[in-house]
């Protein structure tokens, strides 16, 4: 037909989403980046209506404060970025060097914050994507991560006239080249450490535990992965917790942070620290452990306390990554 617009098609996406960041460490930048990650109803179970007055009054009128000062602790200042953008930014152009095909268009989005979800969508249908692979990089599922991707995704493909395939990578917790990763790891920080550790915490993020209870699988695929390491790495037990817990209701447990007040009282004065439901070093890892986890630690009795680097654009972590993807490229 004469005059027909111009289309791009035959090429397959490949979008890496991660949790998200602010843009800055600005109380604006913190504040708008806070009201949009605690507006999911995903992730805050409570009557909206409530929470919206909640939310609004109190926590953003508080709370971007002590997370500006966090921030202000691990932010990249050369890059000016956090470092959870850094490496997924890294990561997926690490992939594209070692996927390498013409016909496939790899980036990143944030599931808060930018680039948005719906940003990198449609520049990837104008470039033609007519396939859609989606990884989101949680290793373990849980509905206030990897779910709320798929909100987006869909909300995202509710508004586009010409659809793409689509295939969501669920989880990876036991997938073996992701297991071998955290070992190497681990045996890599040990290597470099002048003491032996009595014990190694693996902490993941935490849920409240009534999620759990509605029926998420997120607590057992972290129990999982701490098994399967344990199959691999025999040498030092390992202790599974969950970090970050929000409000007054109760999380998964044991916390990290009162397992790591506990430790040197029942003579673990050694510790190791592995985050392994964290693709990305970010505040979680670098500020509320490294910091404020191991100070903890040692003003509770603690002598010596390291904590193993997320496996972030590391050869073996861009290789899962591959390996993950290329299950779903239907033209290789």
């Amino acid at each position: 037909m004469e005059n027909h617009p111009k289309i791009n098609f035959g090429k397959t996406g490949i979008m890496l989403v991660n949790l998200g960041t602010p843009d800055s460490t600005s109380w604006l930048d913190i504040r708008k980046y806070l009201k949009e990650f605690l507006s999911d109803r995903r992730v805050i179970e409570v009557n909206p209506i409530v929470w919206q007055l909640i939310l609004n009054i109190f926590i953003l009128t508080f709370r971007p404060s002590k997370t500006a000062k966090a921030y202000k602790e691990i932010w990249m200042k050369e890059e000016n970025m956090s470092p959870l953008r850094y490496y997924t930014e890294k990561q997926a152009s690490k992939l594209k060097e070692i996927i390498s095909n013409k016909n496939i268009i790899i980036d990143y989005a944030m599931r808060y914050g930018n680039p948005s979800i719906k940003s990198i969508m449609k520049k990837l249908q104008e470039k033609g994507c007519e396939n859609l692979i989606v990884l989101p990089l949680y290793p373990q599922y849980a509905a206030a991560t990897t779910a709320t991707v798929c909100d987006e995704v869909y909300r995202t493909l509710m508004k586009i006239r010409w659809q793409p395939s689509l295939q969501i990578i669920p989880h990876y917790e036991s997938e073996p080249l992701y297991v071998d990763a955290l070992v190497k790891s681990i045996n890599k920080k040990i290597s470099e450490l002048n003491w032996v550790p009595d014990l190694i915490v693996a902490s993941y993020h935490g849920i409240p535990k009534k999620y759990f209870e509605k029926g998420d699988p997120y607590h057992c695929y972290c129990q999982k992965t701490t098994r399967l390491i344990n199959e691999k790495f025999t040498k030092i037990p390992i202790e599974t917790t969950f970090q970050s817990r929000f409000g007054p209701q109760e999380w998964l447990q044991p916390y990290t942070d009162k397992t790591l007040e506990k430790l040197p009282t029942v003579g673990k004065k050694n510790i190791l620290v592995i985050c392994p439901g964290f693709s990305s070093d970010c505040v979680e890892t670098l500020e509320e452990i490294s910091i404020q986890g191991k100070e903890s630690f040692l003003n509770s009795g603690g002598k010596n306390f390291d904590v193993v680097p997320c496996l972030n654009d590391s050869d073996d972590h861009i290789r899962l990554l591959k390996s993950l993807v290329n299950r779903y490229i239907i033209n290789k």
